[in-house]
């Protein structure tokens, strides 16, 4: 019996700990829609974004302190699955021990993956929207300088989509 307790006091510490979260409560008292979805194995809080509301969401935790972009990344969730662009965002001062760090989840339609980019809140966004675009096809409306970064110009669809057909000839163009 009182291992059930046991288990059941930590059920609801989680469930308790996924309704609430520092940076989620900061935007809910500014009146900015999300998510709170949970926190990953380091309690970093996960938050679900509509791409909409991205560049609102972005400059309030900007705002906040939140002044360098760690990772921004595109994901699959699969076939005919939404795409997604997460962001881990980190609060760096001088004298932080252990920042404060967020990551924010935007998922997209597979049929036109359209976002705002980030690029004018963080720099460092720059590169990273440009692989993310390259490679799963994610559109960062504007953005300045969204061309291919690691595939060649040319190059037919988007390789880390799940549903990717790999093409069974590639032809090698001035290899000399």
């Amino acid at each position: 019996m009182e291992e059930q307790t046991t288990q059941s006091a930590a059920e609801e510490q989680i469930a308790i700990e996924l309704v609430t979260g520092p940076v989620s409560d900061a935007l809910k008292a500014r009146g900015l829609p999300h998510e709170l979805t949970g926190l990953d194995n380091r309690k970093i809080e996960i938050i679900k974004v509509e791409p909409e509301h991205l560049v609102a969401v972005a400059r309030a935790l900007y705002d906040d302190g939140f002044n360098y972009l760690a990772c921004q990344c595109g994901f699959d969730e699969g076939p005919g699955a939404p795409l997604g662009s997460m962001y881990h965002l980190t609060k760096l001062s001088d004298s932080a021990d252990r920042p404060q760090e967020v990551r924010i989840k935007v998922f997209l339609p597979r049929d036109n993956p359209r976002v705002p980019s980030l690029y004018w809140i963080w720099k460092t966004a720059d590169w990273q929207e440009r692989e993310s675009f390259d490679m799963y096809g994610i559109i960062y409306e504007g953005h300045p300088n969204l061309i291919r970064i690691l595939m060649p110009e040319d190059w037919v669809g988007w390789p880390m989509r799940k549903d990717y057909v790999t093409p069974d000839f590639y032809e090698l163009q001035d290899a000399y």
